[in-house]
C-alpha cells in the first residue's frame, strides 16, 4: 500500500495532527474512508498506539483552562474549602480525567496527571 502524510484538523480545537497511513480504504458501500494515526474527536485525541500519552497530553491543557475559568470562585475566602473542593473535582478533575475509562495508562501518564493536579492546587492555596 501507498503511503502518505495526511493531516486531519478538528474544528472544534483546530488542532492539526498529522498521521501516516495509506490514503483510504473502501469500505464497501461506494465510500472511501481515511486513515490517519491519530486525530481530534470531541475535542479528545484518540491514537493508534496502545498507550494513553497523547490522550493525557491533551487532557491537561484542557484541566487548566478550566481552572484558569475557575480560579475567581476557587480562590474565595467565604466559600468553604469543602465547597471548592467539590467544584475542583467536579469541574477540574472530571475534564482532565474526561474519557480516561478507555485509557491503558501507564505509570508516565499518571504521574503527568498528578503534577498537573499538584500545581494548580498548590498554585492557589487559599
Amino acid at each position: 500500500m501507498y503511503k502518505v502524510m495526511k493531516t486531519f484538523v478538528c474544528r472544534g480545537c483546530e488542532n492539526p495532527v498529522s498521521g501516516t497511513g495509506c490514503t483510504s480504504v473502501d469500505i464497501g458501500i461506494n465510500a472511501n474512508l481515511e486513515l490517519v494515526d491519530k486525530f481530534c474527536y470531541l475535542s479528545d485525541m484518540l491514537s493508534v498506539d496502545e498507550d494513553a500519552d497523547v490522550a493525557v497530553a491533551t487532557r491537561i491543557p484542557i484541566g487548566w483552562n478550566k481552572f484558569s475559568q475557575l480560579v475567581p470562585l476557587l480562590t474565595k475566602k467565604d466559600i468553604s474549602l469543602i465547597v471548592r473542593g467539590r467544584l475542583y473535582s467536579s469541574c477540574v478533575r472530571s475534564s482532565m480525567l474526561h474519557g480516561s475509562e478507555t485509557w491503558s495508562v501507564r505509570k508516565e501518564n499518571e504521574v503527568a496527571l498528578q503534577r498537573a493536579e499538584i500545581r494548580m492546587v498548590h498554585g492557589y492555596v487559599a
